[in-house]
């Protein structure tokens, strides 16, 4: 391989993670600000967009380790933003469900969270938006690959 392959590719992958840290700050100052964590709002969007989820494939959903999720999962019960209920085709199964204190909640920031992604976003065309979504799928799915 080539120095100047070698050395764009190290470029690439320090924008990348500068990017990365700045976005992922704005996110979670936002989430902070409103009393939840990355991983907890994380879970009720999932909730509040595809409805109940098995709690085994939550983590996989969000990128979450397992053994993190029953954490997350107790917290957000606790705070009557979710509950467990039981699947009734299988005992084996529980699912999460957002609770109404839940939906009133992210009626009220997903919206600001949308908006303030889009502020973040919006040094970008719509074209930009849409090749860099595609170059950095392409890049994930080939390292996903090799795994």
């Amino acid at each position: 391989m080539s120095i100047e392959k070698e050395n764009e590719s190290l470029r690439l992958f320090v924008v990348l993670s500068r990017a990365t840290k700045v976005l992922h700050e704005q996110a979670n100052s936002f989430f902070q600000e409103n009393g939840l964590n990355p991983t907890e709002f994380a879970v009720l969007e999932l909730l509040y967009h595809k409805g109940n989820q098995p709690l085994q494939k939550i983590g996989n959903k969000i990128l979450l380790a397992s053994g993190s999720i029953t954490y997350v999962i107790d917290k957000l019960e606790k705070r009557g933003l979710i509950r467990r209920v039981s699947c009734p085709t299988d005992r084996r199964v529980t699912f999460a469900e957002i609770s109404e204190d839940g939906k009133e909640l992210m009626d009220k920031l997903f919206p600001e969270h949308e908006q303030n992604i889009h502020s973040l976003m919006d040094v970008l065309s719509n074209e930009e938006k849409k090749q860099a979504s595609e170059i950095l799928k392409k890049l994930g799915l080939s390292i996903k690959d090799l795994s």
